[in-house]
């Protein structure tokens, strides 16, 4: 279901010393266990994927799935479903752009793929960042085996679908990656966002 043949690279994210990410990973445990605190007692998700507990929250339009470790008492980490300012109204709700941090003790273990495929089964949206780290990058790809990825064109709140891999600048500032949900079609979600198709 890949757009293209082969990967396209894109701008590569800044990542946060370990040190720095583990610090706010037990900041957040903490939050999660605390009594009266705004995600203690968050509800668990469907997602079975190593013995993992799986959290959600909801706050204005976006997203937060906490990932705990049970055995080890700790947070392994989380990803945010980010609106887009850059986005039109009208286009808003129907996509989201991931964001995750895990610890590096569950780094390539298949846990924000989880995640991510929990929110393309629900039928929902994904629109990449201005930059991703490499590991982010391969995610997507991954994810195109069983959702139909796309690249678009994200320029003054309009989107553009790019038709070929030739009328794609991948190190373009705005241009963007795009997995549609389970069950969506380009042409639907074109029709609901006001995407423009037949780009070159």
């Amino acid at each position: 279901m890949n757009a293209f043949a082969a990967p396209l690279g894109l701008r590569v994210d800044v990542e946060l010393p370990d040190d720095e990410l583990e610090r706010e990973l037990e900041t957040l445990w903490r939050r999660l266990n605390r009594p009266g605190d705004i995600l203690h007692v968050l509800p668990c998700l469907p997602i079975s994927h190593l013995g993992l507990v799986f959290r959600y929250r909801e706050a204005d339009g976006e997203h937060y799935v906490y990932v705990e470790d049970p055995t080890r008492q700790r947070l392994a980490g989380y990803t945010v479903f980010n609106r887009l300012v850059e986005l039109s109204r009208r286009a808003d709700p129907h996509m989201r752009a991931p964001h995750s941090k895990f610890a590096s003790a569950y780094q390539r273990r298949g846990i924000a793929k989880a995640v991510y495929s929990w929110w393309l089964d629900s039928g929902r949206c994904l629109i990449s960042g201005v930059r991703q780290s490499s590991g982010a990058h391969a995610l997507w790809h991954s994810l195109s085996g069983q959702y139909a990825l796309h690249y678009v064109e994200l320029r003054a709140k309009a989107l553009r679908w790019f038709a070929t891999p030739a009328g794609c600048v991948h190190a373009d500032l705005y241009t963007r990656m795009l997995l549609l949900g389970r069950g969506q079609s380009l042409r639907h979600f074109s029709k609901a966002t006001g995407m423009q198709l037949g780009g070159g």
